[in-house]
């Protein structure tokens, strides 16, 4: 009797400890589902906004829903890293004062010794240095490669790395890109430090991206930005002289920097695509390598496209570097192409770039992915400036980038649905609809 009631207990412990192996197990695929797909918080405008999208009535109501503060600033496009590395290069070796960097992905290669090479020379000579680097963005880049930054005088952090106090927030990444020297010159965009973006590597061809280089009053958000993450890092509040230069001349375009961290499920990021999106009177043209839109997104897009708004997705192709990403990608798609919009995958090379247009005057640049991880659970940052000029080169760059393209097709769709893994993805797809 009694050892029947011991392999009874034996085998309560083990249903029990099953059972709590199985929700773990649930609950960690509701947690990938979600990062895909985004969260059940809803997006939406009650009521738009009366003026054009150049009025001051519509530039304040995006400043205030956004938080960001209006500055007039001055960007360049740099297209692809034989433009955006050598300005980089040349801005860190002419630094006098300060130089801050903040990447998700800074790896080990020819780009990555360059830079640390110009960093290290500048540290000697005085300049303070300060660098960011993502621990799981960087997950396969030593420690010890920044060891001579650190002897030459600089300073480096990995931001939130691997612990057993930190798990809890193992999924908040910094995935902002961005570069700050002497307080006066900038670049943001979607590029990290890696040789894939400069060469042609065993995995594919050099990357297509672009690199924004930003002066003017602009760059104060830049510095609030790096701020924010050097202080999570490393305790300290960024002070000083040197690290704000002199004070930038108001020339450039209105427009504003926005922060986006998370909290309670929505970011800055988030909101500020949602209300360009639902605003867009004559165009949207949007770049992004991962496209996977949340349920307000998708209806927002498609109902622009439904009241006559030209609406435009570049996404990456066959060259991406996930492809589960580009193959839930196509099934999240179909509402889109069904109410008029159009979608197009990039051939020659992956597409890393992450550009918006909004009637070719509105322009977004920065670090912000199409999905719910950079719009839910990353720190990214974004520059979005009421700029013509800029939005015609950006939109000259879509229009090459259209023509090495093949648009997606309610037929291509079609004939995807044949693997278990495939019928398996459209269920996914239809789970979170």
């Amino acid at each position: 009797m009694a050892r029947k009631q011991k392999l009874n207990a034996g085998e309560w412990l083990t249903r029990g400890l099953a059972t709590v192996g199985a929700g773990a197990l649930a609950l960690g695929a509701t947690t990938v589902l979600v990062d895909f797909f985004g969260s059940p918080l809803s997006y939406t405008i009650r009521q738009k906004p009366a003026g054009p999208l150049d009025s001051d009535e519509f530039l304040q109501y995006l400043s205030v829903v956004t938080d960001g503060a209006l500055r007039r600033t001055r960007a360049t496009r740099l297209r692809n890293g034989a433009e955006f590395y050598p300005s980089e290069v040349e801005a860190i070796r002419h630094a006098r004062q300060s130089i801050n960097l903040e990447y998700y992905e800074f790896a080990e290669g020819r780009v990555g010794e360059e830079i640390l090479d110009g960093l290290r020379e500048r540290a000697r000579a005085g300049v303070e240095v300060r660098l960011v680097v993502d621990a799981v963005g960087s997950l396969h880049t030593r420690d010890r490669f920044f060891d001579g930054l650190r002897s030459a005088g600089g300073h480096m952090r990995w931001y939130n790395p691997l612990r057993l106090k930190t798990w809890q927030r193992v999924n908040n990444r910094t995935h902002r890109k961005l570069m700050i020297v002497d307080g006066d010159t900038g670049f943001i965009g979607g590029a990290g430090v890696a040789d894939h973006w400069l060469y042609d590597t065993a995995q594919g061809p050099a990357w297509r991206d672009t690199v924004f280089r930003v002066e003017g009053e602009g760059i104060a958000g830049l510095i609030s930005t790096f701020s924010e993450n050097w202080l999570e890092c490393s305790g300290e509040i960024l002070s000083g002289s040197r690290q704000f230069g002199s004070p930038p001349g108001s020339e450039g375009a209105p427009g504003f920097v926005v922060i986006s961290t998370p909290h309670g499920g929505g970011t800055q990021a988030r909101t500020l695509f949602q209300v360009l999106i639902q605003c867009a009177r004559h165009s949207l043209r949007i770049t992004t390598p991962y496209f996977l839109p949340d349920r307000s997104a998708r209806e927002a897009l498609a109902e622009a496209a439904r009241r006559g708004v030209r609406v435009e997705i570049l996404t990456a192709g066959p060259h991406i570097d996930h492809p589960v990403v580009r193959r839930l990608s196509r099934e999240s798609s179909r509402r889109m192409l069904e109410a008029g919009a159009s979608i197009h995958e990039y051939q020659p090379s992956m597409i890393h770039a992450k550009l918006m247009t909004v009637d070719h005057q509105w322009c977004v640049v920065g670090s912000t992915n199409f999905d719910h991880r950079s719009f839910g659970l990353n720190d990214e940052v974004n520059l979005a400036v009421l700029d013509r000029d800029l939005a015609a080169v950006i939109e000259s760059d879509f229009e090459e980038d259209l023509r090495q393209s093949r648009p997606l097709t309610l037929a291509v769709l079609g004939h995807r649905r044949l693997s278990r893994e495939d019928r398996l993805l459209d269920h996914v797809v239809k789970w979170e609809s």
